[in-house]
């Protein structure tokens, strides 16, 4: 697993947990900055998740608009919690981090919903990511 894929993981961690305890993920961020100084083998992976966790918590309200607006008839409220933590990492990738081409950030996403969340959650997540993408490219 490359820094980039690790350090998405950390983050997606750390938004999941967030929501999943209802705390601020701000508070979630500190706590894992604590523990990613007692860890210095993992310290190839925590700038990233760290950037991906304070794009997320800066740009929350758009984040969650563009998702809600592109999940055709599902509200954040009734997607799996790993679900919205997986959007709203790779909707920051897609409108934030220009480093980060679409397809990667798409298809990390669509692998993350494969392995943690439901059997319908990749072909959902590939599906909102997708249509967010092409909207992002139509008005570029």
């Amino acid at each position: 697993m490359g820094a980039r894929t690790k350090a998405r993981k950390r983050a997606l961690d750390m938004l999941y947990i967030a929501d999943v305890r209802e705390r601020p993920l701000a508070e979630i961020l500190v706590e894992e900055g604590e523990r990613a100084a007692a860890q210095p083998q993992r310290a190839s992976s925590w700038p990233y998740a760290q950037d991906i966790a304070r794009g997320v918590i800066d740009n929350a309200a758009a984040i969650d608009r563009l998702i809600e607006d592109n999940a055709h008839g599902w509200m954040l409220s009734r997607m799996p919690a790993v679900d919205r933590a997986i959007l709203r990492l790779a909707v920051w990738e897609l409108v934030h981090n220009p480093d980060v081409p679409d397809a990667v950030a798409i298809a990390e996403a669509v692998e993350f919903a494969q392995v943690l969340s439901t059997d319908d959650s990749s072909s959902f997540v590939n599906g909102v990511l997708g249509a967010i993408s092409d909207a992002l490219h139509r008005t570029a």
